[in-house]
């Protein structure tokens, strides 16, 4: 009894020295703490301020206005809102794109705009036919693009709105002061005020089972996760079978044997495993889905072999970072494949409403070029002019890049004798 006691006075005494140790925790205390710093500047830094980030935000402009002009005017109110609203917008902000309806459609299709401000073609008769019997209240409708997430299509939707309101004041006070509209009752003088009705429509629609735009995010961020975790959880694995790290679940704990084989050996082996456990993850993600969640999916075999690819190229990636960087591989692997890539992603806010640091990252981070590749598949008809072609190309650059860099560095550290451990026999 007093032998336990002393064994745990001995062990207390020994925690309260350990603990003293300045060294202990300096370089947990520093990677924490940039950690913490880094993901919260990097998270909240892409969304707090959108509409102050706006750049180049694409919105179609579609006037098919044919009427005459008004009497006393030189163009048709089609034209003339057409050169308002791209005269009034900064190009730095919102970009407009005056389209003729065949341009709309295509641009829509492949998720080149995020909106459309359409401009109907007897849109000058109508006003001028207002405060007869048979008047027709013009009309302006705003296209919106749900492919492009619920966030990117909302957006432009209230910037069309907002230029059709804009529009339909202006035309008010044009024709409010006309002798035509003299006799107006109140009532009609109310309209008058304000005499466009704008509406809304879906101009590229997507499945009832698309998330509102956002079901290609998730799942490609369920690929990016399988490929980062597979990855982590075949790399630990490997070092255990191989004798090179402890197994230890729970009180359990064991250490095999060291088998004495090189860094670029273990990497080989590491690739083939992540190569062939792809296969299993990425049709299990499928399998949840798109057969148990049921979600809007089309091109399955293109999808299927896009999805297996994607797994396989983070794994990859995973394994040669985890290769080069050691212990600290699996924190730098998350931060190429996760910390930078989500908010660079533009698949929630756009890249177009973000700072400019990420839109450098959407250059080459991997998140981004594979939404717009699941993107293209499930909403575009897996168009290569929607992001599917660019995505394959900077799949095959992620590929080659992981296998060069890994063997690269596990064949340096084989040359010049940095062996892992010394191998201990069985």
């Amino acid at each position: 009894m007093n032998s336990g006691r002393r064994r745990t006075a001995v062990d207390a005494g020994r925690l309260r020295t350990v603990l003293g140790h300045p060294k202990l925790w300096i370089v947990p205390g520093l990677l924490t703490a940039l950690v913490s710093l880094v993901l919260s500047l990097l998270y909240m830094g892409g969304i707090l301020e959108p509409e102050d980030r706006l750049h180049r935000f694409p919105v179609a402009l579609v006037n098919e206005d044919t009427g005459r002009p008004l009497p006393g005017a030189e163009q048709n109110l089609g034209a003339r809102i057409s050169a308002q609203v791209v005269g009034a917008a900064s190009s730095d902000e919102v970009r407009w794109r005056p389209l003729d309806p065949a341009e709309l459609k295509d641009q829509l299709a492949s998720g080149k705009v995020y909106g459309a401000l359409v401009i109907p073609e007897d849109f000058t008769d109508d006003v001028r036919s207002l405060g007869g019997r048979d008047a027709a209240r013009p009309t302006l409708t705003v296209l919106t693009n749900p492919g492009m997430g619920s966030f990117g299509s909302s957006f432009a939707s209230r910037i069309a709105q907002q230029a059709a309101r804009k529009a339909s004041t202006g035309i008010g006070e044009q024709i409010g002061g006309s002798p035509a509209f003299a006799d107006a009752s109140s009532a009609e003088r109310l309209l008058l005020a304000d005499p466009v009705e704008v509406v809304t429509e879906t101009g590229h629609p997507i499945g009832g089972h698309s998330g509102l735009g956002l079901s290609a995010f998730y799942y490609t961020l369920l690929l990016v996760l399988a490929g980062f975790l597979g990855g982590n959880i075949i790399h630990n694995g490997v070092d255990t079978a191989l004798g090179y790290a402890d197994a230890e679940i729970g009180p359990w704990h064991t250490r095999r044997p060291t088998i004495p084989v090189n860094r670029t050996e273990t990497l080989l082996l590491k690739s083939v495993m992540t190569a062939v456990l792809c296969l299993p993850m990425t049709a299990l993600v499928m399998l949840a889905c798109i057969t148990v969640l049921g979600m809007d999916a089309s091109h399955i075999p293109l999808l299927a072999l896009f999805s297996y690819c994607s797994c396989l190229s983070v794994g990859l990636g995973v394994q040669a970072i985890n290769a080069a960087f050691g212990s600290i591989g699996q924190i730098v692997s998350m931060f190429v494949f996760i910390a930078l890539a989500l908010p660079s992603s533009g698949a929630t806010i756009p890249l177009e409403a973000v700072p400019g640091f990420y839109r450098f990252l959407a250059v080459f981070e991997p998140m981004r070029q594979l939404v717009s590749g699941v993107r293209a598949i499930l909403y575009f008809d897996a168009r290569a002019d929607a992001g599917l072609g660019r995505a394959w190309i900077m799949l095959a650059v992620g590929f080659a890049l992981a296998l060069v860099f890994g063997f690269l560095m596990t064949r340096y550290y084989d040359r010049k004798g940095l062996h892992r451990m010394v191998p201990q026999p069985g």
